[in-house]
């Protein structure tokens, strides 16, 4: 079984596989709008500005006033690498040991521990309020932003317009413009601040505004729910309200890897016992993957040690640790894998390519075993 980049429209900001523009910010003020990738700058388009003056003439019936809708959109535009990022999302395809590779690599199981010592006393008090496990608030935080380092610098009302004028969801993202407008409305944040992933997902933990609108906390007292700060804490607390709202039992772990286990996603792979829990993560993000992949680095964050089962050989013949030494080898002939873990994106298949040019190989960009004796 694999999984699209599609399953995860509105989140893996913290993989930079989909939500995130490549210039995202780590802190809680927006970049420049220079700053960003041309295609995310707001560009002339007759359409859009004909669907946001019927949009204005509508606002009304939503709740927002005419002062607040005209402020926001005046540095508001069309964004064309929004609709194209929307509409390749199918591009790339990810079994689950590739998956489990990115949202448990070693880089984000120390990053998450870290994390966790540096916040422990609100992911705690978080714990006794909420009943929801202090590591999986924390594991949720690096999946969806590699713990506050990848949010996003889109403007919100920007993307959101884009895609409910020209996406494959114009309702679903006319209902998150709207959201977002009533958020600065309501004064909890400004539009300036108000950045996130390029489908409108906000914040340390990626709430999309429909879901701000419903289960955001300010946890720290000051009149904001503010999930953009440099102080995570709000956006902690509404992960971990989302979480008891949405079925979460105190005192249940959310699965665990076990031989007699139901779930096997990936033919050959590691099996899970799951709970109901499991299933509460998945009203985050409903996907297998990911719930596994927050309940393992969950887990990985709070001590435990890697998956005891092993994932069979990819449809190449190569096992992970074939795939390590491959992209070992060609980055040391000057061949740029991007990295060695044992993931083959498009960087590790150039790399691929290049080595068979040099030596006058059919290029393919496929790895095999052959290949890997060959270096």
């Amino acid at each position: 079984m694999t999984f699209t980049r599609r399953t995860f429209a509105l989140t893996l900001g913290a993989f930079g596989l989909t939500a995130c523009n490549s210039t995202a910010s780590s802190s809680s003020s927006r970049a420049s709008p220079s700053g960003l990738a041309a295609e995310f700058r707001p560009q002339s388009n007759a359409g859009y500005d004909a669907w946001v003056a019927s949009f204005k003439n509508r606002a009304g019936g939503y709740g927002l006033s005419s002062a607040t809708v005209n402020a926001e959109f005046r540095g508001a535009g069309f964004l064309p690498g929004v609709v194209k990022r929307d509409r390749n999302q199918t591009e790339f395809k990810r079994s689950l040991e590739d998956y489990l590779s990115i949202a448990a690599s070693d880089e984000r199981i120390a990053k998450g521990r870290a994390a966790f010592s540096r916040h422990r006393n609100t992911l705690n008090a978080l714990e006794a309020k909420y009943g929801v496990d202090a590591t999986i608030i924390c594991a949720i935080w690096g999946l969806e932003s590699q713990y506050g380092e990848r949010m996003g610098d889109i403007p919100i009302i920007s993307s959101t317009s884009t895609l409910a004028f020209d996406g494959r969801r114009s309702a679903f993202f006319e209902k998150q413009l709207v959201a977002a407008l009533k958020i600065i409305q309501n004064g909890d944040i400004s539009a300036d601040r108000m950045v996130g992933s390029w489908a409108g997902a906000m914040g340390h933990t990626q709430f999309i505004p429909t879901s701000y609108q419903g289960f955001a906390v300010d946890f720290t007292g000051d009149g904001r729910r503010d999930i953009w700060s440099a102080d995570p804490s709000d956006a902690l607390a509404s992960t971990a309200a989302y979480l008891q709202r949405n079925g979460w039992t105190r005192g249940v772990r959310w699965g665990a890897e076990s031989s007699s286990g139901t779930l096997q996603p990936q033919a050959g792979g590691p099996k899970f016992t799951t709970t109901g829990n499991f299933r509460a993560i998945k009203r985050y993000n409903n996907s297998d993957a990911y719930a596994i992949g927050v309940g393992h680095l969950s887990d990985r964050i709070g001590g435990a040690g890697p998956l005891r089962a092993s994932f069979p050989p990819d449809a190449n013949g190569l096992t992970k640790k074939d795939r390590i030494a491959l992209q070992k080898r060609l980055t040391a002939r000057g061949f740029d894998t991007g990295g060695a873990d044992g993931v083959f994106g498009p960087k590790s298949k150039a790399a691929v390519s290049g080595y068979q040019r040099s030596k006058g190989l059919p290029v393919t960009g496929t790895p095999s075993q052959a290949l890997l004796n060959s270096l």
